[in-house]
């Protein structure tokens, strides 16, 4: 596919959607948005970028699209959506989001059935990385496929791996979660207890990420949490709790044993009880905090 023939079509401009399309409307790909939320679409016009409420009008035009949606549901009606236009010119459809595994394989078997290529590529990487095409992609499909589209997941990513049958992107990403969700309860633990023992907390996040005790997770969410400022949140709690349940469903799936998931997935239901929904996962610091109070 040449190019100047590529019109691409993102759905879905949420958090890690909307940079998506920002990026990739700096290269010279046409590029067309849609969401259901005015405001957002609102938003993106007013920087000059081509952004419509009509899933019609973007299916008129585009061969490739982009798809980073927040449920299940949603991407069964994007899927149903292009499989009822008669006239549809998509060809390739780059899955993003961090859904059920069940339910992106319905969707592809539906899309295969009628010659569109649907592709598992979730992400790794928070809003704040994606607005800087900082993130990684992790993905699955048809492998002629992929190849073809590199060239766009190039504009919006730093580096992405293929991995294979359908499916195997969505499972890694949710491993990696795993560990995501593990290392922020961790970066709360030593920012709570380097406040409590009195260091200087700048010079101990300095400190924490030279040397071997850091990490990615660490490196982003202890600043928001020295601060404890919360917003504008590189990933929502209310969010991220649907992420801990599809690794819960994963977990399970295998009869395994994970007990340090476990006790992280518990903090993060304590979570739901303080009104931090809307807030970025670095929040679950205050809930380590009010747990000091309590005892």
């Amino acid at each position: 596919m040449k190019e100047n023939s590529i019109h691409i079509g993102l759905v879905g401009l949420g958090i890690i959607g909307s940079s998506i399309f920002r990026n990739v409307s700096k290269s010279d790909f046409k590029t067309t948005g849609f969401d259901i939320d005015q405001e957002k679409l609102d938003e993106l016009s007013s920087e000059g970028l081509c952004a419509t409420s009509s899933m019609d009008s973007l299916l008129n035009n585009c061969n490739i699209v982009i798809t980073s949606l927040p449920s299940n549901q949603a991407l069964d009606q994007t899927i149903d959506s292009i499989l009822d236009k008669n006239d549809s010119k998509v060809q390739i459809i780059i899955e993003t989001s961090t859904l059920s595994l069940e339910c992106k394989k319905r969707n592809e078997e539906k899309t295969r059935n009628v010659g569109i290529s649907m592709l598992d590529c979730p992400i790794s990487g928070t809003g704040k990385q994606a607005e800087l095409a900082d993130i990684v992609l992790y993905a699955s499909g048809s492998e002629e496929s992929y190849e073809s589209v590199l060239p766009i997941l190039e504009t919006f990513s730093k580096e992405s791996f293929f991995l294979g049958h359908f499916g195997n992107g969505t499972k890694v990403k949710l491993i990696a979660n795993l560990l995501v969700s593990i290392h922020n309860v961790a970066s709360a633990e030593a920012v709570r207890l380097a406040e409590e023992s009195g260091i200087d907390l700048d010079e101990f996040y300095k400190v924490i990420a030279s040397g071997a005790g850091t990490s990615k997770i660490f490196e982003l969410r202890a600043p928001m949490m020295i601060e404890r400022e919360y917003l504008p949140a590189t990933m929502k709690m209310d969010v991220w709790r649907k992420d801990m349940r599809l690794i819960r469903e994963m977990i399970n799936s295998f009869d395994l044993d994970s007990p340090l998931f476990n006790v992280t997935d518990e903090l993060y239901k304590k979570a739901e009880e303080k009104d931090l929904d809307a807030l970025d996962t670095a929040s679950i610091f205050e809930v380590l905090k009010d747990m000091h109070k309590e005892s």
